[in-house]
């Protein structure tokens, strides 16, 4: 936009937003500079985004991929430095870069000349960070510096390279630092800039949760990352119900925990009082050996006294939760979900179920809990645990914060630089339209449908009480397990029929059609018209079912419109996936995959500089190399700059008055 091409009746219908923007920049020459400071940074290359998925708490795979930049900044050090240090330093200095505490702690002790070693290893980080930094602005990169050292580093990031009259300025601050032993930190400080420098913008396609040990620890990450954001996954909106205090989200969180004998992240880490249950379990179940939900744990991981207590609390959560979602269901007859209400269909005395007119015998016929005649009644003690679970849910100060993060940095999809970002599907039918449901009396699909299900969410959990909150956390629920639900992907989630059916044909949960169409360019572009994309530059980046790579499945889908990002960062799946866990990385030039090997330990990192290995696959070239203005953060800023011409306009005509 010229600002002489700027109509006067536009300019008038403005005004009153532009006076509110003189505020802000309140004379000509504030105005003219923010606009140069802007178009410049529009002609900068964009930054690099990072995407990954499905994380399921695996907490030290995330953390080393993330420090590494997905073994960006390996591949940096070799472009630097490549032909003139050693491969042994070369992997000194990554791992320098990735654990730097712990790193130097051990070559402090190892170090012969120790000033030497510090004065080398400053002037390395300092020509990596410069490298690093190179695509941005220097406000951008001064916002990553501490303030220890934000002056000195930026002095040494931008030397006068055309005179030599600065060199011994540049000497001495390095002499400075080692002389008054501040080397350690300042190359703790350097380390850390390069990491954030090297991952401009985060994306976690979903899955912080599930049967991984610490996704605290990947949440305390996400929080102080400089700039992230979640889709949410099926796990986490889970966690995400049982905060808001919902309580079938609740019993399915523990009945997950204690299936895996992972109770301590319930426990012990958000500061749930599971003793009430443990109680209630030892009691109801004191004489029954709990087979079928003994945790499923490597020999030796728990003892026995051990899995037998958690056996009875995995039975009795579990029974809580069959019973809990009855009421839900009958609650939302437009869920759809009747089918699911199996503990009336049990004939108690012959130990057998009918489901769909063919009896199945009982693998446990011990349910002391049970009222053949209400079967979906809880007992007052179930009653009492229940709510003692709740107020421990919405009290766990931690577990809220992590929500609230997750709420703030998340949504059910986002659409980033013309990709879509969803954890699951797109739900459809079997001819590739798309599935529709009722909510509150009116038909939804596809996007509206999605965006629906996002804002109840919201209301299910910031809402204090009321209808509008008790919904809001039912279709939280309804995210984790609903067909129509782009988390789950399925048609049902089996879980009664694995406990307690051992015909495995009971078992199958079918997924959504959208798996089997998304081969079909025609059903892609279609889900690009839903979602306002453009057919040949956008991509649908989703996670949730892990890709088979060991059998030769390919993670890129409908000729790269479809990206699945699920290589199996849990540990669970890798030997269904024969990798451990995908990265996207899409920066100014490419679109690229990179598939990761196992990840051995932080502490084999350390001190044995060994790092993930990691293997790259073009997935698209970029015709032109894009520039912050072909991103939507550029659309945005280009919206400033329109205004901001405004503004200077109505300046230079007197509409406003500077101050």
């Amino acid at each position: 936009m010229k600002i002489n091409n700027i109509p006067d009746e536009q300019l008038e219908s403005q005004l009153k937003y532009l006076k509110l923007l003189s505020k802000q920049y309140p004379s000509i020459s504030s105005a003219s500079a923010e606009i140069i400071n802007l178009e410049a940074i529009l002609s900068l290359p964009k930054g690099t985004e990072h995407f990954l998925s499905d994380l399921h708490g695996e907490y030290e795979p995330f953390v080393h991929v993330l420090k590494n930049g997905s073994g960006v900044i390996k591949r940096k050090i070799e472009e630097l430095f490549g032909n003139i240090v050693s491969e042994v330093e070369r992997k000194k200095l990554a791992t320098i870069v990735y654990y730097p505490e712990q790193k130097l702690d051990l070559l402090v002790k190892e170090e012969e000349d120790l000033e030497d070693f510090y004065r080398i290893t400053i002037h390395r980080l300092i020509e990596l960070c410069r490298y690093a930094s190179s695509k941005y602005t220097r406000s951008k990169v001064r916002k990553f510096l501490p303030d220890d050292f934000k002056y000195i580093i930026e002095e040494l990031l931008h030397p006068d390279e055309s005179s030599t009259h600065k060199d011994g300025y540049y000497k001495s601050i390095i002499e400075t630092i080692i002389e008054i032993d501040r080397s350690r930190e300042f190359i703790i400080a350097l380390s850390k800039v390069i990491q954030k420098l090297v991952v401009d913008r985060l994306h976690i396609v979903g899955d912080v949760y599930d049967r991984g040990p610490r996704p605290d620890i990947i949440m305390d990450t996400l929080i102080n990352h400089h700039n992230v954001d979640v889709q949410w996954g099926n796990h986490d909106i889970l966690w995400m119900g049982a905060a808001s205090g919902q309580k079938v989200c609740i019993a399915n969180a523990i009945r997950i925990s204690a299936r895996y004998a992972n109770l301590d992240i319930v426990e012990d880490i958000y500061g749930i009082n599971l003793l009430p249950l443990a109680t209630f379990a030892m009691e109801a179940y004191k004489d029954d050996p709990c087979t079928e939900f003994m945790p499923k744990v490597g020999e030796g991981e728990v003892s026995t006294k051990e899995k037998s207590l958690i056996a009875k609390m995995h039975k009795a959560i579990s029974m809580i939760q069959f019973k809990l979602e009855a009421e839900v269901i009958n609650n939302n007859p437009d869920f759809d979900m009747k089918h699911r209400l199996l503990l009336d269909k049990v004939d108690y005395e012959a130990g057998t179920i009918n489901l769909k007119g063919k009896v199945y015998k009982l693998k446990d016929t011990n349910f002391p809990t049970i009222d053949p005649k209400s079967p979906y009644k809880l007992t007052k003690e179930e009653e009492n645990v229940m709510e003692k679970l709740v107020a421990s849910f919405k009290g766990s100060e931690k577990l809220q914060k992590h929500v609230s993060f997750l709420f703030s940095k998340g949504s059910i999809y986002l659409i980033a630089n013309k990709n879509m970002l969803v954890h699951g599907c797109i739900p459809l039918d079997s001819k590739g339209n798309f599935m529709s449901m009722k909510i509150k009396g009116k038909e939804y699909s596809g996007r509206e449908l999605m965006d629906q299900m996002d804002s109840y969410a919201r209301k299910g959990f910031f809402y204090k009480e009321g209808p509008e909150k008790q919904f809001g956390m039912d279709i939280m629920w309804y995210l984790w397990t609903g067909k129509c639900s782009s988390l789950f992907g399925k048609d049902d989630m089996t879980t009664y029929e694995r406990y307690f059916i051992a015909d495995k044909k009971t078992h199958v949960e079918n997924k959504n059609p959208y798996y089997t169409l998304r081969e079909d360019e025609n059903i892609c572009n279609k889900i690009f018209d839903e979602f306002s994309l453009d057919y040949e530059q956008s991509h649908i980046i989703t996670g949730h079912v892990p890709v088979e790579s060991k059998k030769g499945e390919s993670p890129i889908k409908a000729g790269g419109k479809i990206l699945v990002i699920d290589g199996g960062f849990s540990r669970a799946y890798q030997g269904k996936t024969g990798i451990a866990g995908y990265t996207l990385i899409y920066n100014s030039y490419t679109l690229q995959l990179v598939a990761h090997e196992p990840f051995s330990s932080a502490e084999d990192a350390i001190k044995k500089e060994s790092d993930i290995l990691s293997t790259s696959v073009v997935v698209e070239d970029i015709a032109r190399r894009m520039y912050v203005r072909d991103t939507l953060d550029g659309e945005k800023m280009q919206e400033e700059i329109n205004d901001l011409k405004m503004l200077l306009l109505a300046y230079k005509k007197g509409l406003i008055k500077e101050k």
